[in-house]
């Protein structure tokens, strides 16, 4: 029997409903660590249950398999699981963010699927499309509030959660899915105000963060996603952050700047992210996993497999029974 791969620093995703052999050869690459679903790969709880069995059993080891699954207008799975509203309709209705994120994640769980990236933490200065009511506020103190209610509910199902985008992208218009955004603000600006959710969830034990495809020329040379300054000097050692990093999406254009994708994915990583993602490209995928030297296992990512004894596949009596009620709450709030 082969010895067992360790947790790779790369994130891919697959093409379709089930895998191909060639998706199953990527995901058995010692560099891989994870996958990434998207729309296109859900039909249904039941064949998205299969697709995660198909996932894991590729794999000689360990894997993680997340999700965007925020609500509003970025959640992945709809039909057959609860709409989820967009973050900003808590702050009329704190009282359903931390119920919220226990039934996001309990659904999750309950078909293989690790953890969603959420929360969001960008506060919402009225500029960003991309942002906008994905925010749970403009109030850094209530964004705070409520997203961290968010995570305890995705806690309580046995879901560990991400931040994003470090350190804030609310107060620019443009998207980095098409373009390097730039933030001309100063760093005590960001102290001041973009940082706080980021500096609360992390003080309650935050597992992963997210930095941002955006550039800050008044305080680093490199994007957030790509700058030792904002991932190890404020990050982990101003923030004390001990969780895992997730590059953004290195098939961004935000990442273009870099050069190509294992020169992307080199700066990433030098620069301090745990994980890199390589989604929509899958040559881009395969030159990664083939560019990058094979690491050893990282305690970091293990922090977001499902917490064990939390879930298993399937809902039980009672977590159906309060799956049932707090799904009818959500669907009021999302209805209004």
């Amino acid at each position: 029997m082969t010895t067992p791969y360790p947790l790779g620093p790369v994130m891919l995703d697959v093409e379709g409903l089930t895998l191909t052999p060639c998706e199953h050869e990527k995901i058995n690459h010692p560099n891989t660590g994870a996958v990434i679903l998207f729309s296109r790969n859900y039909q249904s709880p039941q064949q998205v249950t299969e697709l995660t069995k198909q996932i894991r059993a590729a794999r000689n080891g360990p894997i993680l398999i997340a999700v965007d699954q925020e609500g509003g207008r970025v959640q992945r799975f709809r039909e057959g699981f609860t709409r989820l509203p967009p973050a900003s309709a808590y702050e009329n209705s704190p009282e359903l963010a931390e119920a919220t994120g226990w039934l996001m994640a309990t659904e999750l769980l309950s078909v293989g699927v690790d953890f969603s990236f959420a929360p969001v933490l960008d506060i919402d200065c009225g500029v960003s499309q991309i942002i906008g009511d994905r925010s749970f506020s403009r109030d850094p103190g209530l964004t705070s509030k409520l997203a961290s209610l968010f995570r305890k509910g995705m806690n309580t199902a046995g879901m560990a959660a991400t931040g994003k985008h470090f350190p804030g992208h609310g107060a620019v218009a443009q998207d980095s899915h098409l373009t390097l955004p730039i933030d001309n603000r100063h760093l005590e600006a960001l102290r001041a105000k973009d940082f706080l959710p980021f500096k609360q969830l992390i003080e309650e034990g935050l597992e992963g963060i997210m930095p941002a495809h955006v550039l800050y020329p008044n305080i680093d040379a490199n994007p957030a996603g790509f700058s030792s300054f904002w991932i190890q000097q404020i990050l982990r050692q101003e923030l004390k952050f001990n969780g895992t990093v997730f590059s953004d999406d290195l098939s961004m254009m935000g990442a273009a700047f870099a050069g190509g994708y294992p020169e992307r994915a080199q700066l990433a990583q030098q620069a301090g992210c745990d994980m890199l993602l390589v989604c929509n490209n899958p040559l881009a995928a395969e030159q990664v996993l083939e560019s990058l030297p094979i690491t050893q296992d990282s305690v970091r990512e293990k922090r977001m497999m499902r917490m064990q004894g939390k879930l298993q596949l399937g809902l039980n009596y009672k977590v159906m029974e309060k799956w049932q009620q707090t799904s009818l709450l959500i669907k009021e709030l999302s209805q209004q």
